[in-house]
């Protein structure tokens, strides 16, 4: 497999009042903020248009489970079915089973410290 991670796709944390800290960084910071967070839209070195996730959760969420870390990283990657399987075949512990959206395939590890690191295979024009 040519690639295997092309970027950031997001940055989750867990946050006492995430509308509080999308307030937040709206005022100080500039963020153009929603419901889910900020999203960040850039060009690939093909100058296609991508976008990375910034996005606080409620502090008792259960997404980033089995990690119990207050955190999760979101990268994109190409062709996740294939990375999966290579990874399950090289030991990485996969985490339940792949989703499908319009916006895009996910997929969840763990790393060597037991974060829950998830995969993106995006379909960025679905948010344009």
């Amino acid at each position: 497999m040519k690639k295997r991670v092309t970027g950031i796709g997001g940055l989750f944390f867990k946050s006492k009042d995430p509308k509080a800290s999308k307030d937040w960084y709206k005022k100080y910071l500039g963020f153009n903020t929603d419901d889910y967070g900020c999203t960040f839209w850039w060009k690939d070195a093909d100058g296609n248009d991508c976008s990375t996730q910034w996005s606080p959760f409620p502090e008792d969420t259960k997404y980033y489970q089995p990690s119990k870390k207050d955190f999760m990283f979101n990268y994109r990657v190409e062709n996740l079915p294939v990375l999966l399987e290579i990874l399950k075949q090289e030991g990485v512990t996969v985490v339940g089973e792949m989703e499908e959206y319009e916006y895009g395939k996910f997929g969840w590890i763990l790393d060597n410290d037991g974060n829950k690191i998830e995969l993106w295979e995006p379909v960025d024009k679905a948010f344009l």
